[in-house]
């Protein structure tokens, strides 16, 4: 289900919309706020893909599930998620999943995504997904560093508060989890007393740019 932002931006395609923005006024970013989780996972004592997880916020939501109701109680089951969830997931890929992963200094790469899944909690659409390691890496002493952000800045990630913010699965043992959060705080809107932040900017912005960056959490694991 891909319908078409009122904003002209690539991004929104792929997420599958964006909200309207007013015909007499800018298009203010960003346009759509995750909530963020993220667990490594490991097999054999190597990193072998991590999970993403990601609440997105109620406006978002609802525009975005418009008509998937399809048995009409009034619930969104994950049966009706499905398709929305795998189209999702697939269509990301253009973007490297806003998901990057450092172990050792080293960018690795990710398979196709397996396993993608959504469901509802209280009015806001989570969507989970798993990312497999082209090549499973065994970490070692290496510091395992792991970041979710759009470099364009058209959606606003940050991690969830809590210890299941960042989890492990099958990891070594003595393997730990920690999250640092940005030193720059996300504003509620990107044009919002900033000069030069202008939606021509940010159209100029591509999965290249470095923008979003100031913006992430990072997730880093070190192993004895």
């Amino acid at each position: 289900m891909l319908i078409a932002a009122h904003c002209p931006k690539p991004l929104a395609l792929v997420l599958a919309a964006a909200l309207a923005c007013a015909a007499s006024a800018a298009c203010a970013h960003p346009h759509v706020w995750v909530t963020a989780k993220a667990q490594l996972v490991y097999e054999g004592g190597k990193l072998v893909g991590v999970r993403d997880t990601w609440s997105f916020d109620p406006e978002y939501t609802a525009f975005v599930t418009q008509g998937l109701d399809t048995n009409k109680d009034g619930k969104l089951s994950p049966e009706e998620l499905a398709g929305l969830a795998a189209e999702n997931t697939a269509n990301l890929a253009e973007f490297g999943y806003f998901t990057k992963l450092k172990v050792g200094g080293k960018e690795q790469a990710f398979s196709d995504p397996k396993e993608p899944a959504a469901h509802m909690e209280d009015k806001a659409l989570v969507m989970t997904f798993l990312l497999p390691l082209k090549t499973p890496v065994q970490q070692g002493r290496g510091v395992a560093a792991l970041e979710v952000y759009d470099p364009t800045y058209f959606v606003a990630f940050s991690f969830a508060e809590g210890t299941d913010a960042a989890t492990l699965a099958g990891a070594p043992q003595g393997c730990a989890a920690t999250v640092t959060r940005p030193k720059t705080e996300q504003p509620k809107t990107a044009d919002a007393g900033s000069p030069g932040m202008t939606e021509a900017f940010f159209e100029a912005l591509t999965a290249a740019s470095t923008y979003g960056v100031q913006f992430a959490s990072r997730v880093l694991v070190a192993c004895p």
